[in-house]
């Protein structure tokens, strides 16, 4: 069946195949990577079929583990996602329509991923823990047309007006029970080749500072582009990989569908639920995990919780998502013996920038662009390359891993400028050794009384390395006429919020940046506002109630030196 499937793809696979090879020979030696790295552009590319099926056939390795679960080979998953596939279209999902998706991380929702992909459908994946008035919402958005969700979810959800609602891990009446879907008989034929630029994936972003954008994303935009990330984490195959993600977050396929499985490497994953950082940190123990991603939060947890001397078996520790910052790295590095590397991409974008494992940048910088794209620096209301500025991705060669577009027109409006260029909504400069350095999200950037530009990002690089520091975030208030940068602190175990404490967070802040970059204002809080894919919210974070009562001022700098 497999054969039949992929007759008259073999190009496609074959021009796949090669330029994920080239990436894996040199997989050491970025700069020859980009020199030599050319974008796959078949004209028909469904990567389920032309891909996945391919390396599965006969392949007996474990492609699936969900700890706690079970597992699945790289053979059984592309016979049971034919299967689904199968029962999808018997249930009346079509190519092309747009099927709202609330899983966790269980074995059905990469069955489930697969056979969507083979048929053709699009994906707008949300989290199972979206309110019901915000599901409406991106349901309208999106114009789905079927909804499949966990149990756990899908008996508050009110989707009457969808067409057909599937549960998975339970009952309800008016929906179908997916695990009817091993009884169907009828087999898997594709409807055609697959146009590479047919829709497959609507994600929404985070919303950190302003509405969530709906992104479009293609056949071969996420599957194809996401061989930079693959390059990145550093994955070949037989790796083991771990990746921390909900399913309705970007970086679910970024790192638990098409990097690892580009690879031909063992996806790990658990349920949410599961996922507490005991639970991590006993996973990592056992020697079998080769690669790890998790947003710097996560590692932070982990740290708090107790990193053992040395994880067995792992080679890279990896971080996207939030800014990943210096005292991360050296806690890890000092406790587990492994270096915690950054990378950047976006919703928009698959890893455009990071720090490979033989590169020599800064573990928390951006790192170099990746393979197949080129990335600029401009200045401000220009296209001008300029040392410091906004970080663009010059889109001249047609990078394959940038969206097709927003779904709404109007965003499309600000995301280009004239010159070509996508405007990433990032500031960012070059460093001396040609890395690149993030300074933070263009919108958080505000005017300080003298003038200068104040970055929030720069400030807590500084006071996150005082040991009272386990997280914060700098956002604008006013005093007076003027804004100044206040900080919102979550305390490390074993400090109080006190006006002592306050004054050591002062005074080092006084040592490491000049007075106008100073924070004027400290408030200690239990815990900071943060979007469902787990990023500060800093849009929240400036709406919270300011009380004169619980914050502490600065005084003048010759009492904190």
């Amino acid at each position: 069946m497999i054969g039949d499937k992929l007759s008259g793809q073999d190009d496609a696979y074959r021009e796949f195949r090669a330029a994920r090879d080239l990436l894996l020979h040199h997989a050491d030696d970025q700069d020859a990577a980009r020199k030599a790295f050319r974008w796959p552009r078949p004209r028909h590319f469904n990567w389920a079929t032309d891909w996945f099926d391919r390396i599965a056939e006969g392949n007996d390795r474990v492609a699936l583990r969900i700890v706690g679960q079970g597992e699945r080979t790289f053979q059984e998953l592309s016979r049971r996602s034919d299967q689904v596939a199968g029962w999808l279209l018997s249930r009346g999902i079509r190519r092309g329509d747009v099927v709202m998706l609330l899983m966790d991380n269980r074995i059905e929702l990469w069955e489930l991923m697969l056979a969507l992909i083979k048929i053709r459908a699009v994906v707008a994946p949300a989290f199972i823990t979206i309110s019901p008035e915000e599901l409406r919402t991106r349901i309208g958005r999106a114009g789905a047309r079927h909804v499949i969700a966990d149990h756990r979810i899908a008996s508050g959800l009110a989707v009457d007006g969808l067409g057909t609602r599937i549960i998975v891990g339970g009952e309800r009446g008016g929906w179908i029970d997916f695990a009817s879907s091993a009884g169907h008989e009828g087999g898997f034929v594709p409807e055609g080749p697959t146009e590479a630029d047919e829709p497959l994936f609507y994600y929404f972003t985070s919303g950190s500072t302003s509405r969530p954008k709906l992104v479009v994303h293609t056949h071969v935009s996420y599957a194809i582009g996401h061989l930079a990330s693959m390059y990145w984490n550093g994955l070949k195959p037989g790796d083991v990989h771990l990746n921390v993600s909900a399913p309705a977050w970007a970086k679910y396929p970024w790192s638990s569908l098409f990097g690892p499985w580009n690879a031909e490497a063992t996806v790990v994953s658990m349920d949410s639920a599961d996922a507490t950082p005991q639970r991590l940190l006993q996973v990592l123990s056992t020697g079998e995990i080769t690669s790890f991603c998790a947003p710097p939060s996560i590692w932070r947890a982990l740290i708090r919780t107790g990193l053992p001397d040395g994880l067995p078996g792992l080679r890279h520790a990896v971080s996207v998502g939030e800014p990943l910052m210096g005292d991360v790295v050296e806690q890890v590095r000092g406790l587990a013996g492994v270096t915690v590397r950054n990378g950047f991409g976006q919703s928009e974008v698959t890893a455009m920038a990071g720090v490979t494992a033989s590169s020599p940048a800064d573990p928390v910088s951006m790192g170099y662009p990746l393979p197949g794209y080129e990335l600029v620096v401009v200045g401000p209301g220009t296209d001008e390359p300029a040392q410091e500025g906004e970080l663009c991705l010059n889109l001249a060669d047609e990078p394959v891993g940038m969206m097709r577009g927003y779904l709404d027109p109007e965003d499309n409006a600000t995301s280009h400028t004239p010159g070509g260029l996508y405007r990433t909504g990032d500031l960012a400069r070059w460093d001396s050794d040609g890395s690149l350095v993030y300074l933070g999200r263009r919108k958080d950037v505000f005017e300080g009384p003298d003038g200068a530009l104040i970055a929030p990002l720069e400030l807590e690089h500084v006071l996150v390395l005082h040991p009272a520091v386990a997280e914060l975030s700098v956002v604008p208030v006013s005093e007076g006429t003027a804004q100044v940068p206040k900080a919102y602190v979550v305390l490390s175990a074993g400090w109080n919020a006190s006006r002592a404490t306050a004054e050591a967070l002062f005074a080092h802040l006084h040592k490491g940046l000049p007075e106008p970059k100073r924070v004027r204002f400290l408030e200690f809080v239990d815990d900071l506002p943060r979007t469902e894919s787990g990023k500060v919210q800093r849009e929240a974070v400036r709406r919270l109630r300011r009380s004169r009562s619980v914050e502490f001022a600065a005084g003048p700098p010759a009492a904190l030196a």
